[in-house]
């Protein structure tokens, strides 16, 4: 079964949303797509909480996604998301490997 990566990101002021959407959009999630060799990914944001930015990247296996956090692509694009954000915005990642698909 495949496996998914996600972020979830937390904008601390609602001024910074256009843009977190702009940037994410136009070249953090591009680069994020390309650099983990994701085979699908997907993003949003929340209906109930909207500051809340969910990025998803789908794998193979979980095996994939468990060997990001260590990765050279990742800490790259940590890198670069801490540089243009700073504390504006407050990360957490999660892995999720699917066990039922219908």
């Amino acid at each position: 079964m495949s496996a998914c990566f996600i972020v979830r990101a937390r904008l601390v002021y609602a001024a910074d949303r256009d843009a977190f959407e702009r940037w994410y959009r136009d070249e953090h999630f591009p680069d994020a797509v390309k650099a983990f060799g994701a085979k699908r990914a997907w993003r949003g944001w929340s209906d109930t909480e909207p500051l809340l930015h969910y990025a998803l990247y789908e794998f193979d296996t979980l095996e994939q996604a468990r060997a990001l956090p260590g990765s050279a692509a990742l800490q790259r694009l940590v890198a670069e998301f801490d540089r243009v954000w700073g504390e504006k915005v407050v990360r957490e990642r999660d892995r999720v490997e699917v066990v039922q698909q219908a």
